[in-house]
């Protein structure tokens, strides 16, 4: 009973911490950061590449907010995949302060040349400000969707609530990710800042984003899911 109890402690401090690095991502926050993102997406490359393309669609959590672009989890994705020698390229496509419906009004541009893969993290913004379940439920699933009409495997990331919501918030909000990856048959990241969310030496100094550190861990979480989807040619 008493470690139920402090893993519930645990669990809490994470998403407290997570609730804070959201609110630094609001969407009237500035337009750009001194080492951050612009608010707008970067315009989709021209160039063809042999490589397949997988696109992150996210919030400044993908486009790593405080942290040189080759050091965000996507570049670090990029990295573990160069290392085997895997003929695809990372896309991020993160903004600050995007809530599940930024990522659907996104989203054309995102699909942008078909993708292989999407990887969808998306749904913090939506819990710090205590925006309905069934509204992120039904923006989530029109992005699956669409994916898929596309034949774009989909890979979901969970996020988790704030706790001032409350309890039933709290696990509604839990439940519309696992409940999603069944519903479509979609590989699911549990958390995406599993092991990174309120431990200070992986953060940054503000303590609510990832430092470099945290975001290779960020990274591991969404590589174990990702990997066994990627093939050699």
């Amino acid at each position: 009973m008493m470690r139920r109890l402090l893993a519930r402690c645990v669990v809490s401090a994470q998403v407290v911490c997570l609730a804070a690095a959201l609110s630094a991502c609001r969407s009237d926050a500035p337009a750009a950061s001194s080492r951050g993102e612009s608010r707008t997406p970067a315009p989709a490359a021209t160039t063809v590449s042999p490589r397949q393309r997988i696109v992150v669609l996210g919030d400044s959590l993908t486009a790593g907010l405080g942290l040189d672009p080759a050091e965000a989890y996507p570049a670090q994705l990029q990295k573990k995949i160069d290392a085997e020698k895997l003929p695809y390229e990372i896309s991020s496509a993160g903004v600050s302060g995007d809530t599940s419906a930024g990522g659907v009004s996104r989203l054309e541009w995102a699909l942008g040349d078909n993708p292989r893969i999407l990887i969808v993290a998306l749904g913090g913004n939506d819990a710090l400000r205590g925006l309905p379940i069934a509204e992120l439920k039904r923006n989530l699933s029109t992005i699956v969707e669409r994916a898929q009409a596309r034949q774009i495997s989909v890979i979901l990331t969970g996020m988790e609530a704030p706790p001032n919501f409350g309890r039933d918030y709290i696990s509604a909000f839990h439940q519309v990710y696992p409940d999603l990856a069944r519903q479509y048959h979609v590989p699911l990241v549990p958390f995406l800042l599993q092991n990174v969310a309120g431990i200070e030496a992986l953060n940054q100094r503000d303590g609510i984003h990832p430092t470099a550190e945290g975001a290779r861990i960020v990274a591991d979480n969404v590589w174990t899911v990702l990997r066994p989807m990627l093939t050699p040619s």
